[in-house]
């Protein structure tokens, strides 16, 4: 039987672990099995607690979504980047990376990157761009463009009314319009893993 006490940050955590693992969420049955409770009623009233607390939501279908605090990771402090310091460990908040590198979630989208046009820009071959869909951008953004026919990700120079695209790195020369230069997104942000 499900009791409202300490109880509830335990199966919130065996909740957002069984997501993590299987990479869905779990069905009421499942909830009941996974927290030791004989009805899925039980299952039903955390659930319940999970969505008032904005943990969760249900889709049109009924089916649980995860929410937020599915992918806030703790934020300890600072780290030097440049001389080593002694630095106490502190949790001093959590930070939600989904909020942090995604504005608007209707436009946004990620791109593998291919070629190293952009490393002096600190965007390698195998890195994850975060991009969000606009046919507008300024000068010095960088930006998935399609340039007489074919795409590419450079920054965008404009200059008395004259636009091109210029990579970042030493090897490859400006890119000037012969046809028609269209603009598709802007790079938000960048994502590498070692």
């Amino acid at each position: 039987m499900y009791h409202e006490h300490s109880d509830y940050s335990l199966y919130k955590d065996q909740i957002i672990t069984f997501y993590r693992t299987r990479k869905r969420m779990p069905s009421y049955q499942e909830i009941a099995q996974l927290l030791g409770f004989k009805s899925k009623n039980a299952a039903y009233k955390v659930v319940q607690k999970l969505i008032e607390e904005g943990v969760v939501r249900k889709d049109k279908q009924g089916t649980l979504v995860p929410e937020k605090v599915f992918s806030e990771v703790p934020m300890l402090g600072l780290v030097t980047a440049g001389f080593p310091r002694v630095s106490e460990e502190e949790l001093r908040d959590t930070l939600n990376l989904e909020d942090f590198l995604v504005e608007k979630k209707e436009t946004t989208y990620l791109l593998e990157v291919d070629g190293d046009s952009m490393i002096d820009a600190h965007i390698a071959p195998g890195d994850i761009v975060i991009v969000e869909r606009t046919h507008r951008a300024h000068d010095g953004d960088i930006i998935i463009a399609e340039i007489d026919g074919e795409w590419t990700m450079k920054y965008l120079r404009q200059k008395n009314g004259i636009s091109w695209l210029e990579p970042a790195n030493k090897k490859y020369k400006p890119i000037y319009p012969t046809e028609d230069l269209k603009i598709a997104a802007v790079v938000k942000g960048v994502i590498r893993k070692y």
